[in-house]
C-alpha cells in the first residue's frame, strides 16, 4: 500500500479543523488489512452514561450521531445540542457514526432508526439535551463527592467541573472513571435558552472543509483489499426479468472478470468501472418484459382521475362542509404533480464482501438497521452478522429510505469471490428510481366576507407509508399524504379532507423531498390565490383575513412580504406570488418574484423566504437549508417530469431531467425569525415553498392558473387566453 493510503485514522483525525473539533467521521481513503472502516463504539475505560456520550480519561468526548450526514448539517447541529447541554470542551470533541441499533438510535417520530421527512432535530431536541445534561450531572456528582460539597454549588464550561468557593476545577476526563460509577439522575433541568453557549450561533459546518479539499469518503469512495468494480443493468420495464444473455463480446473486454446473471438483472464484474461499464454495454440481452410492457403515461393519469372522482376516506372535517358549500357559490379546481425521480449528486452504490458466514457492507443509507436486516435476509445470515459501515451520503432526499440497491448489491456480491463494489449509472439509476408518486387534488371551495366559507380538498395518490411504515397507515389514511392538506393555517368554518389510496400500475414510488407537503402546500396554495382574485383582494390581505389566530404565521407572512417588496411596482409579465405552508413543524413564508417571456420562458428574479422554526441550533444551516431547497423545488416546477411508455422510463440523464444551471438560480434572502420555541423541521420547506410560490408569481404576471406542474410554457406564451 502507498503512503498516500496508508493514513492511520489518528493521523486524519487529529488534523481537526481551525475550530479545533475532530471528525471521527473522516475515514482513510482505503481501508488498511483488518482494519474497520467504521470504527466501533468502544466504551471500556469511558464514561459512557448514554447511547450518545463517551468520555475518556484523557477528556476526548466522543458524540455518537443517531442520524445520518447527508449534505443536511445534521451531523454539527447533533454535536452543538450534546455539546451544549454536556458543557463539553468544543475542542475535544470527535464524532461517530451510530451503529445500526434501532433500539438505541431509533428516530422518536418514526421509531424505526430513520432520518428523513426534516425530523431530525425536532425528533431528537429532547433526547439529545436531556442525554447531556444528563452526563453533566454524573460528571459534577463525582466531582462533588471528591470535594465533598453539594453539587449544587459547582459549575461546569469547557469540559470541566469548577467549585467557585474553594477554586478547585476538575476536567471531566479527570472524572471519568468516578462518573461511571454515579446513578443516572432523573429530571434533570435543562439549560434556559437565554445561557446557551453553542445553540443559536451561525457555526460552521463541520463536513464542509473535507467536502472542499476531497478528504471526504462518501459511499461511492469506500475501498477495501482486493475489492472489484460491478455495474449492472435491469430490464427496462419494471417487473420485467432476464430472458437470454449473450455474454461472449464483454468476456473479450480487458479487466472484465466475470458475469452474473439473476432473475431481474445482469452485472458486470471488472477490475474497475470503467471495465465494468464497457462489459455491460457489451452485452445482448433479451428480457421477458412482462405485464407491464404496454403501460404509459396516458393510462397512468387515466386511472388516476378515475380514483380521484371516487369517495375518499374521511382524513379530518369540521363544520358542516355539506351545508357550507351548498350555501354560496362553489368554486372548484383539480390539479396535478407527476412522478419526480431523486436523481442525487451521488448515484446508488453499495461496497459488499460477503462471506459464507458473514456479510459486510459499505454505504451510505438514511435506514441503517433496516438496511442490515434486509441485507441479513438476501444474503441468508443471522442480522448480527452483517455489518453495516455508515458513511456520508452525496445526497438522499428520501431515496435511501429504500434498501433495494443494497439488496440488490449483496445478490451479486454472493456471486463474487471478494469485496465488489457495485455502482449504478446515472442512466440505471434514473430509469429504476423510486419516484414521488403522481398526485391528483380535488377541491372545492365557497366565500363569504371575503373569506373561505367552505374548503373540500381531496388527495389521491400512493400510500406510501402503508408500503413503507404498516403500522403508521391507519384506517385508509396515509398519514404522510395528507400532511399539509389537514392543518392549513386558515380559519376555515366548513372544512372537510378525503384520501383515495390509488397506486400507480408498474411503477415503484417512495418518499421524494418535501414528502407529502409538496403535493399538498402547491394544490393549497395556488388555489388561495386563485380564491383571493375571486374575492377581490390581494393574495397577502386575504391570507391576513384568516390568520387572526396564528401569530407565528401572521408574523412571517408580513414579514416576507416586508422584505420582497409586495405591492411595489414590476415590469410588464412580471410578478409575485406567496406561499405560507404548516410542514414539518415550522412556519414559513416565501416569495418569489418571476418575469415570463414572450416564448413563456421563466426568469426567476428574486426568492424571500421568512423562517420561524423554533430555537435556530445554527442558523446558517437553516439558511442553507432553505435556500438549497428552494433551488430543489424550483428546478422540479420548471422541468420536473418523468414519463413512461412501452412500461420504460424515457427520461436517462441530465440531459431530458433538467437541473435549474447556475445562471439561472434567483437572488435568494432567507430570515431567521428569533425565537424560544422548540426547533422545527427545516430540511424540505424550501422545496414544498418554491413551486406554488413561482406558480402564483406567473398567475400574478399572465393571469394563467396553471394547475398541473412541471410548468407549462406552450400555455405562457404571449397572446394566450388567461
Amino acid at each position: 500500500m502507498n503512503a498516500q493510503n496508508n493514513v492511520s485514522r489518528r493521523a486524519l483525525l487529529t488534523g481537526g479543523l481551525a475550530s479545533g473539533f475532530l471528525l471521527a467521521f473522516h475515514l482513510p481513503l482505503r481501508a488498511a488489512p483488518n482494519e474497520p472502516v467504521q470504527p466501533e463504539d468502544k466504551t471500556d475505560g469511558k464514561f459512557a452514561p448514554n447511547a450518545f456520550i463517551r468520555i475518556d480519561p484523557e477528556g476526548l468526548t466522543t458524540l455518537v450521531m443517531p442520524q445520518v450526514e447527508m449534505g443536511q448539517g445534521i451531523y454539527t447541529a447533533v454535536s452543538m445540542i450534546l455539546a451544549e447541554e454536556l458543557d463539553a470542551d468544543w475542542s475535544k470533541v470527535q464524532l461517530l457514526h451510530a451503529p445500526a441499533n434501532e433500539k438505541l438510535y431509533g428516530n422518536p417520530i418514526f421509531i424505526i432508526q430513520a432520518t428523513g421527512g426534516s425530523t431530525s432535530v425536532r425528533a431528537f431536541w429532547k433526547p439529545l439535551r436531556e442525554a447531556g445534561a444528563s452526563a453533566r450531572a454524573m460528571l459534577v456528582q463525582a466531582a462533588a463527592a471528591q470535594w465533598n460539597v453539594d453539587p449544587s454549588s459547582c459549575t461546569t464550561s469547557k469540559g470541566a467541573v469548577t467549585h467557585k468557593a474553594s477554586g478547585r476545577t476538575l476536567a471531566y476526563g479527570a472524572l471519568a472513571a468516578a462518573a461511571s460509577s454515579q446513578t443516572p439522575p432523573k429530571d434533570v433541568p435543562l439549560k434556559d435558552p437565554k445561557d446557551f453557549v453553542y445553540i443559536g450561533q451561525p457555526f460552521k459546518r463541520l463536513d464542509t472543509p473535507d467536502k472542499v479539499n476531497g478528504k471526504a469518503v462518501y459511499g461511492i469512495d469506500a475501498i477495501v483489499p482486493d475489492m472489484k468494480f460491478a455495474t449492472l443493468a435491469q430490464c427496462p420495464v419494471f417487473g420485467g426479468k432476464v430472458g437470454k444473455v449473450d455474454d461472449r463480446a464483454a468476456k473479450k473486454i480487458p479487466g472484465v472478470r466475470q458475469i452474473v446473471v439473476l432473475d431481474d438483472l445482469v452485472a458486470v464484474v471488472g477490475d474497475h468501472m470503467w471495465a465494468a461499464k464497457k462489459g455491460l454495454d457489451a452485452l445482448d440481452i433479451e428480457w421477458n418484459e412482462g405485464p407491464n410492457a404496454k403501460l404509459n403515461s396516458k393510462a397512468i393519469w387515466d386511472d388516476l382521475r378515475a380514483a380521484s372522482a371516487k369517495d375518499g376516506v374521511v382524513a379530518k372535517s369540521t363544520g358542516d362542509i355539506t351545508k357550507g358549500l351548498a350555501s354560496g357559490e362553489k368554486f372548484e379546481a383539480s390539479f396535478e404533480l407527476p412522478f419526480l425521480a431523486h436523481a442525487t449528486m451521488e448515484p446508488l452504490n453499495a461496497t459488499v464482501h460477503c462471506k459464507p458466514d458473514s456479510c459486510d457492507i459499505w454505504t451510505g443509507t438514511q435506514i441503517m438497521a433496516r438496511v442490515q436486516s434486509e441485507a441479513a435476509k438476501a444474503a441468508g445470515l443471522p442480522v448480527e452478522k452483517v455489518t453495516v459501515n455508515q458513511h456520508l451520503l452525496g445526497g438522499g432526499f428520501g431515496r435511501k429510505l429504500e434498501p433495494d440497491m443494497v439488496v440488490a448489491a449483496v445478490r451479486i456480491a454472493k456471486q463474487v469471490d471478494g469485496p465488489v463494489k457495485v455502482v449504478w449509472t446515472r442512466e440505471e439509476d434514473i430509469q429504476h428510481d423510486v419516484y414521488r408518486p403522481v398526485y391528483r387534488d380535488t377541491i372545492a371551495a365557497t366565500l363569504s366576507g371575503g373569506k373561505i366559507a367552505s374548503w373540500k380538498y381531496k388527495i389521491a395518490g400512493a400510500a406510501i407509508i402503508a408500503r413503507w411504515l404498516p403500522p403508521a397507515f391507519q384506517k385508509g389514511v396515509d398519514i404522510d399524504a395528507v400532511d399539509s392538506a389537514t392543518d392549513v393555517p386558515y380559519e376555515i368554518p366548513n372544512f372537510h379532507v378525503e384520501y383515495v389510496r390509488a397506486e400507480p400500475p408498474g411503477i415503484p414510488t417512495g418518499f421524494w423531498r418535501g414528502v407529502g407537503p409538496n403535493n399538498n402546500v402547491f394544490a393549497v396554495e395556488c388555489f388561495i390565490d386563485e380564491l383571493a382574485r375571486k374575492a377581490g383582494k390581494d393574495p397577502v390581505e386575504f391570507r391576513r383575513g384568516m390568520l387572526a389566530n396564528q401569530p407565528r404565521f401572521l408574523s412571517v407572512l408580513n414579514l416576507a412580504a416586508e422584505k420582497a417588496n409586495w405591492g411595489q411596482p414590476l415590469p410588464a409579465r412580471a410578478g409575485r406570488g406567496v406561499c405560507l405552508q404548516p410542514s414539518f413543524g415550522s412556519f414559513i413564508a416565501t416569495v418569489v418574484e418571476a418575469e415570463v417571456d414572450e416564448q413563456g420562458e421563466i426568469n426567476l428574479r428574486r426568492a424571500t423566504s421568512v423562517v420561524d422554526t423554533g430555537i435556530a441550533v445554527n442558523p446558517d444551516t437553516i439558511v442553507a437549508q432553505v435556500e438549497g431547497g428552494l433551488i430543489f423545488g424550483l428546478t422540479a416546477a420548471l422541468y420536473g417530469e418523468i414519463t413512461i411508455d412501452k412500461g420504460r422510463v424515457q427520461q436517462s440523464n441530465f440531459n431530458d431531467y433538467r437541473m435549474l444551471r447556475i445562471n439561472q438560480t434567483p437572488k435568494i434572502e432567507v430570515h431567521v425569525v428569533k425565537s424560544g420555541e422548540a426547533p422545527g423541521g427545516i430540511g424540505e420547506t424550501g422545496t414544498t415553498a418554491g413551486p406554488p410560490a413561482l406558480r402564483n408569481a406567473i398567475y400574478a404576471a399572465t393571469g394563467v392558473a396553471l394547475r398541473r406542474l412541471p410548468i407549462d410554457r406552450k400555455l405562457l406564451a404571449a397572446g394566450k387566453k388567461a
